[in-house]
């Protein structure tokens, strides 16, 4: 994905809510099966972790590559992902 589309998405993303929010038990299995219908729905979504700095980075990364989204941005506990529905 080039900066431009990241550009574009960053400004889409800017209006939504978190959809999904990630707390105390960390990303679960149930998590994850929720990421996926969100996904499969949405293609963009804003994502809260509440977790410390390191302990984020590292669960946005293992979402993306989970469910195979592409990480748009980050800001605070705030994740923004992406991924493509060619059914839409």
């Amino acid at each position: 994905m080039n900066s431009a589309d990241k550009k574009k998405f960053r400004a889409e993303a800017h209006t939504l809510k978190p959809v999904i929010m990630i707390g105390q038990a960390g990303l679960t299995a149930a998590v994850l099966a929720e990421l996926e219908s969100a996904l499969n729905t949405h293609e963009l979504l804003k994502v809260r972790i509440r977790a410390e700095r390191e302990d984020r980075k590292l669960i946005s990364e293992k979402i993306c590559t989970e469910t195979g989204a592409e990480l748009i941005q980050v800001i605070g506990q705030i994740a923004v992902i992406y991924r493509l529905n060619p059914d839409k």
